[in-house]
């Protein structure tokens, strides 16, 4: 099967030490594919790798089924600012960032598209709602209309279902659902793993490095578990920078 995201030796560090190091795989073209570990294994820090929006990786990303308008990324839902003064008709319209830009105004059709996608979401009437006045909820629904507006071949979410209550979750994914239905390819960053093995057909486990990559029953077996809370109560913080590993 064709390789929607090839990973060769991807490292990411922050003052010089890996947050992830040294992975190697690839992600299908049209796969649905959870990624979970413990607590700062990190699993966000590989999603920003994919999504590039980190400064620096070492190694190689390649995306060779994707230009780089054809990738969504949604990051937590605490990495976003929600006292912004922007209205949820406009957030969800920044789905059209890319061919909008900064100055260009959105149509009428854009508007009703907008409208289209809030409706599919489940916020018919919250177009001129002030972002601030959402719950976290209606917030991640309107965060999931921006993503149907921009129609990517690559989605990647970061947590999309945490701290929201359990229709929103079954509505948003029943979304994503129908996304890989469509041959999109979805990574997503959970941490429940019944969630993982119920609706993913694919996961990877990290601890820092790659624990299993494959088949969700595979990866998630009890051993494979258990080697990553292993190496999860092995981490030094305080330890040297990641060397490449030779060869």
């Amino acid at each position: 099967m064709t390789a929607a995201l090839r990973l060769r030796d991807v490292t990411v560090s922050y003052d010089r030490h890996p947050a992830v190091h040294h992975i190697s795989g690839e992600i299908a073209r049209g796969s649905l594919t959870a990624v979970v570990g413990p607590n700062g294994a990190g699993k966000s820090t590989l999603l920003k790798a994919l999504a590039g929006v980190v400064p620096r990786v070492e190694g190689s990303i390649e995306r060779p089924d994707a230009a780089a308008g054809r990738i969504a990324y949604l990051p937590q839902l605490s990495d976003i600012d929600r006292t912004f003064p922007i209205a949820v008709i406009d957030v969800v319209l920044l789905g059209h960032w890319r061919r909008l830009g900064r100055f260009g105004g959105a149509s009428p059709a854009d508007r009703a598209q907008a409208s289209r996608a809030l409706d599919a979401v489940g916020l018919r009437g919250f177009e001129a709602r002030p972002i601030s006045t959402l719950s976290a909820g209606q917030f991640q629904r309107a965060l999931f209309a921006r993503l149907l507006l921009q129609d990517a071949d690559i989605i990647l979410l970061d947590e999309p279902f945490n701290a929201i209550d359990a229709r929103t979750t079954a509505d948003l994914l029943a979304l994503v659902r129908r996304w890989h239905a469509d041959a999109r390819t979805v990574v997503c960053v959970l941490h429940d793993f019944e969630q993982v093995r119920a609706s993913f057909p694919d996961a990877i486990l990290l601890a820092r490095e790659v624990v299993a990559w494959g088949p969700t029953a595979d990866t998630l077996s009890s051993a494979n578990l258990l080697r990553a809370r292993a190496m999860a109560e092995a981490w030094d913080d305080d330890a040297d920078a990641c060397i490449a590993a030779a060869g």
